[in-house]
């Protein structure tokens, strides 16, 4: 699973615990569907909308700088005011992974007399202990101003272990396994994160399936290419012209050729004769 699937996820698994960081109070949030905005269709996967009665929390998540964020929060600004004009939206960019670039500290997008603002969050500057005090922050505690990440994700793991309900405690783990990784090596990871609490949560599910759909189509890949190669094999043994095996099965001329000198450099097996038996 990705940074951006899984920072979605927290943000929609924890929507009180993401309303204290970024409203300052908890507030009840749930999860408004991009579908409903209309228009051309949004990245769901790296765009959060949250929304209550009086407001609507959109957060962006973003693990480099990128110099089309500006127009797309206007754009997604003014999406939310043709659907919900009654609402106030809070808007805010988080990017996760250190950056110098000036584009981490844009802040508002300007075209002709067009001037919008939305909020931008450097997790790096962000104090550490706000992300020990909520379930559904924890994984963002190594990424915050710590001077000490590995000592940190110690600290985290301490709290998940004392996490009552083992479906929050798998969840939260798993994603802190992930996210963690943008500031530590998996082996550090591996070493304070006990496996066996993940392996109920949906993330580690999701992350197992994804694995098993990538080893099954790289399967079909390799099988479909040994195919052609034997294919192409035989059609060289019936000496049967290059460019006519190539435009049969689709291979290049360089991977022929490759498949040729394979083929004349294995040695032929040795005819052997039976010895005669005397009478």
């Amino acid at each position: 699973m990705s940074f951006d699937n899984t920072c979605k996820f927290l943000a929609e698994t924890f929507p009180s615990d993401f309303a204290s960081w970024l409203l300052g109070k908890p507030i009840n949030l749930t999860k408004l569907e991009p579908s409903e905005l209309l228009l051309e269709p949004i990245r769901a996967d790296s765009v959060i909308f949250l929304e209550s009665a009086e407001l609507i929390l959109h957060i962006e998540f973003q693990t480099e700088p990128n110099r089309n964020i500006p127009f797309r929060m206007a754009d997604y600004r003014l999406r939310l005011y043709r659907k919900f004009p009654e609402k106030r939206i809070h808007q805010v960019v988080i990017y996760l992974t250190p950056s110098q670039s000036p584009l981490v500290n844009e802040t508002t997008f300007i075209t002709g007399e067009l001037n919008h603002c939305f909020n931008v969050i450097r997790l790096w500057e962000q104090p550490t202990k706000i992300f020990q005090q909520y379930q559904g922050l924890f994984p963002f505690a190594p990424l915050s101003n710590t001077n000490n990440p590995e000592e940190t994700l110690r600290q985290v793991a301490k709290q998940i272990e004392n996490i009552a309900d083992k479906t929050t405690q798998s969840n939260v783990a798993a994603s802190t396994a992930i996210i963690s990784g943008i500031a530590l090596n998996k082996e550090i990871i591996q070493r304070l994160l006990r496996s066996e609490i993940m392996k109920e949560s949906v993330i580690y599910q999701d992350i197992l399936l994804e694995g098993e759909a990538k080893g099954i189509s790289k399967g079909k890949a390799e099988g479909k290419a040994e195919e052609k190669n034997q294919i192409a094999l035989k059609m060289l043994s019936s000496n049967i012209a290059v460019d006519a095996i190539a435009e049969f099965t689709g291979l290049t001329l360089k991977q022929i050729e490759k498949l040729q000198k394979l083929a004349t450099k294995q040695p032929r097996a040795r005819k052997t004769t039976k010895p005669k038996r005397s009478l």
